[in-house]
């Protein structure tokens, strides 16, 4: 929960000038909650505890996933792209962090400069297969 209360933190005083405080989208049978923000804003101690390398040139990616009608936390795999306005892309390689009943999935992404990414997410539990695309203006702190 120390994570998940870090970032719910931050969007609510950090990046609401910048973009929406909460970010979901309702894909199928879930909810899929998702922000991507510079890691340098993650304390020494959270970073160090989930093996995060804090850098104002690196980027967080953290998707939790919900059952839409009961909001029980989704074990799912997670797998997708970041890609610059440029076309460079880069492989996002998940990783899941279980804290009590939450569960959600990050991975890190590295970037030069203010830059606005796209991301491709696949999300996926047995047959039910879906897609969360969204944009986000990454900012150097």
């Amino acid at each position: 929960m120390k994570l998940l209360k870090i970032l719910a933190v931050f969007c609510a005083l950090s990046l609401a000038p910048f973009s929406q405080a909460e970010q979901m989208k309702q894909l199928g049978a879930w909810d899929v909650h998702y922000i991507a923000l510079t890691s340098s804003f993650l304390t020494p101690e959270v970073a160090r505890t989930y093996g995060i390398q804090r850098s104002k040139y690196n980027a967080l990616v953290n998707i939790s996933v919900l059952d839409s009608a009961t909001q029980a936390p989704q074990n799912v795999l997670v797998s997708g792209t970041a890609t610059d306005l440029m076309g460079r892309s880069q492989p996002l390689e998940f990783k899941e962090i279980t804290e009590g009943k939450a569960i959600y999935y990050i991975a890190t992404l590295s970037f030069r400069y203010e830059e606005e990414i796209k991301f491709d997410i696949k999300l996926s539990k047995g047959n039910t297969e879906q897609r969360l695309r969204f944009q986000q203006k990454l900012y150097i702190e």
